[in-house]
């Protein structure tokens, strides 16, 4: 496809009385395009190319049927479709969730207070990379919150395996002092973790006091959470 300024040069040049030999000489195109652009009366339009369809194309139906669940964080569905495969960055979930939320509407949230000692809150989040010895790896983030005072426990890791996952809980309840009657998840703990865990009351037996393991299923409650990580 010529430029405007080289289809007006070929019509100039033949206009002076060159012929199309000298004119595909002087321009370095071939005869045969000489001729084809001589012929024409206008520059055709350039034919626009199809779009590439992005990575997140895959997952949007996925994302728009969980915000008609609830008010679904673009980080927490980020998490979710990447378990799922996608492989993009978290931006663009972000920039979608944005530009569908408000044509979706989202249902208004009772924000509920816990008493004392009865729920934290765990959220395992991916920060990027980090160099190690020369190596680049993922870095992740242990975050326990407690519901009642809202005191916090952060810790950072290299893994999110289930030896590394259970040492951030007893590390916590240390710090803590204790543990709360109920710890709420969100998607990021695996079951047979969860069952594990609470198969081992003497290593959770810090008072003395029964874990309730809970999985935030459809994000009808508000946590503070998922705009944590």
């Amino acid at each position: 496809m010529l430029k405007v300024e080289e289809w007006l040069l070929i019509r100039d040049l033949y206009s002076q009385g060159f012929s199309i030999s000298e004119i595909s000489r002087q321009t370095g195109f071939d005869r045969k395009t000489v001729r084809k652009y001589l012929l024409l009366k206008t520059l055709p339009e350039p034919q626009k190319r199809p779009g590439r369809k992005s990575k997140l194309y895959p997952f949007k139906p996925y994302i728009l049927e969980k915000l008609k669940e609830g008010p679904y964080t673009a980080s927490r569905l980020y998490r979710e479709i990447k378990e799922m495969g996608f492989d993009g960055g978290k931006t663009i979930v972000k920039d979608f969730v944005r530009e569908v939320r408000p044509q979706q509407g989202v249902p208004a949230v009772l924000r509920y207070e816990t008493k004392p000692g009865v729920q934290a809150q765990v959220d395992w989040g991916e920060l990027g990379t980090v160099e190690v010895d020369g190596k680049v790896k993922k870095l992740f983030c242990f975050n326990m919150i407690l519901g009642y005072s809202r005191m916090r426990y952060v810790e950072f890791t290299l893994s999110i395996d289930t030896p590394t996952l259970i040492q951030c809980h007893l590390n916590a309840f240390e710090y803590f002092g204790g543990f709360t009657q109920e710890i709420l998840y969100d998607n990021m703990v695996r079951r047979e973790v969860m069952l594990w865990i609470a198969e081992q009351p003497a290593i959770l037996s810090i008072q003395n006091v029964p874990i309730l393991m809970c999985i935030s299923g459809n994000g009808s409650v508000q946590s503070s959470e998922d705009n944590e990580v």
